[in-house]
């Protein structure tokens, strides 16, 4: 259940309460009885919390990872093709 911030411009009280969805809101203070009791807006907190989620995630300020450099990448080697892929076809093998 969310928790929702009252306050009351008579006597300054403030309050939190944890109410349901549908309740209705709550509208007399229960400092000073005035009807003026208001709700407040005010952000939400949550905390990602489960597997997957690191208090790291989503701290890099929305850089991508760097591409590697290309002075920094070796070529890759060259694979010598096999002696039966280069050897000329012959009549026999020809079909």
């Amino acid at each position: 259940m969310p928790i929702y911030e009252y306050a009351c411009p008579d006597c300054g009280a403030q309050h939190e309460h944890i109410q349901k969805l549908a309740d209705a809101p709550i509208s007399t203070c229960p400092n000073c009885g005035s009807s003026k009791y208001f709700k407040k807006i005010s952000a939400a907190g949550f905390a990602l919390k489960g597997t997957g989620w690191y208090a790291t995630d989503f701290k890099g300020g929305g850089k991508a990872p760097e591409a590697p450099k290309a002075a920094d990448s070796k070529p890759a080697a060259a694979t010598p093709a096999c002696a039966a892929c280069t050897a000329p076809a012959t009549g026999s093998d020809a079909g």
